[in-house]
């Protein structure tokens, strides 16, 4: 079963949450924290990314990275700017982007749970990244990015979470890319209770998003014996049938020496290819290509996609194995500089400039990865091949932080 426990939220005081909350630290560059921070203080950048209040240039990882963190967060819950409730509550946590729109549980996960799989894993971490998240919350005694989690829906979780967000929320902001985020502190011991009620009837949670944040608080919690508030970690907890799960397409640098009609001719042997196709695939097993000005669609010819492999039968790793790798020389994607990888949420105009302006050859527009093949794949201990998903809406940094 799975363990989940409120807590006391450090959050925003609600008219700042604006000014306050951003995306998280990892998904955009030094420069462009900088650049987004600039003449606000309150920008939660000066804390996820405190290199961009030292010269340019600074090493991220240095030891004055950390200490200016811990001082501009400081300095933030001296000036009230940033207020933590009084007793342990749950959040409920919505997000509105488009027509789509989720709700998730803010909570406090346990450690244990992660280290002992009942918080299930789909992907390899890198130890740097780990390190580096780890002195990040050692620097701040507090995880301040939370980690993405989902769980197969429940309708009693469901109706506790319509019932309350029908009530004024406690915090309600509209951030500068138009995605609408809204928050509930539920500190109604009744409705406590019964959401930990159900939480222990569910097996398993499975990380969607926050790999390296989960290890990182899996290692402090180890490091500290599970000292304060270091055995769980912070954690958005949302129904599988409420994700949304956009592509992570493929743009790559050269034709590994090979013509345009040279590759369209090994790819022959791999796809059914319509010329003069769509850029966006419609469905598992279909690509799109953009190559010389022109997309192609892309069908995996059924010999190559019978598996009941969870893993093998995934598009990335069919056009990895049998496409990135023999007619490319792609061989590791993790290390190659031909690679490179573009979130669904740029589109695929995003894809065209990249090709048409020259610095990449030609774009493989892919179909979403399902929550369901994610769940599947963490229950059989599968490991998923290198930027399978990208999850959307991002949840914003220092809507919630915990305190350990």
């Amino acid at each position: 079963m799975a363990i989940i426990k409120p807590f006391p939220a450090l959050r925003p005081k609600p008219e700042l949450a604006d000014k306050i909350c951003e995306l998280p630290y990892d998904v955009m560059s030094s420069e462009e924290a900088r650049d987004m921070a600039k003449d606000n203080p309150l920008s939660f950048l000066h804390v996820s990314k405190p290199e961009i209040d030292l010269p340019a240039g600074t090493d991220v990882h240095s030891p004055e990275v950390y200490a200016k963190g811990k001082e501009n967060f400081d300095r933030l819950i001296q000036q009230g700017a940033l207020r933590q409730d009084e007793t342990a509550c749950f959040y409920f946590y919505r997000q509105i982007m488009g027509n789509h729109s989720q709700i998730g549980l803010v909570a406090a996960a346990s450690c244990e749970d992660y280290l002992n799989d009942i918080i299930k894993k789909h992907e390899f971490t890198r130890p740097d990244k780990e390190d580096d998240r780890v002195r990040h919350i050692e620097a701040l005694n507090s995880q301040t990015g939370p980690v993405f989690l989902t769980y197969r829906a429940v309708d009693a979780l469901n109706e506790l979470a319509t019932r309350k967000t029908a009530e004024m929320p406690n915090m309600d902001l509209t951030a500068p890319d138009g995605v609408r985020h809204t928050a509930w502190v539920v500190n109604e011991p009744e409705m406590i209770a019964q959401i930990e009620s159900e939480f222990q009837k569910i097996p398993f949670l499975y990380i969607a998003d926050g790999h390296h944040r989960s290890a990182a608080a899996g290692r402090v919690y180890q490091s500290r014996k599970g000292a304060g508030n270091s055995g769980s970690f912070l954690t958005v907890i949302f129904p599988h049938n409420q994700m949304q799960i956009l592509p992570y397409n493929r743009v790559l640098k050269d034709l590994n020496g090979l013509t345009v009609e040279q590759v369209l001719e090994k790819l022959d042997a791999v796809f059914i290819i319509q010329p003069n196709g769509a850029a966006k695939p419609t469905r598992k097993h279909e690509l799109g290509l953009f190559i010389k000005g022109q997309w192609h669609t892309l069908h995996f010819r059924p010999e190559f996609a019978t598996t009941t492999d969870p893993i093998e039968q995934l598009d990335v790793t069919l056009l990895q194995k049998h496409v990135l790798d023999p007619i490319f020389g792609i061989d590791d994607p993790r290390t190659s500089k031909r690679i490179n990888f573009v979130g669904g949420i740029r589109g695929t105009a995003e894809l065209e400039k990249l090709v048409n302006n020259g610095d990449y050859a030609c774009a493989f527009s892919m179909f979403p990865t399902s929550i369901e093949d994610l769940m599947s794949i963490s229950d059989a201990g599968g490991i998923m091949p290198p930027k399978s998903t990208w999850f959307e809406p991002k949840l914003r940094d220092a809507m919630f932080c915990h305190m350990i």
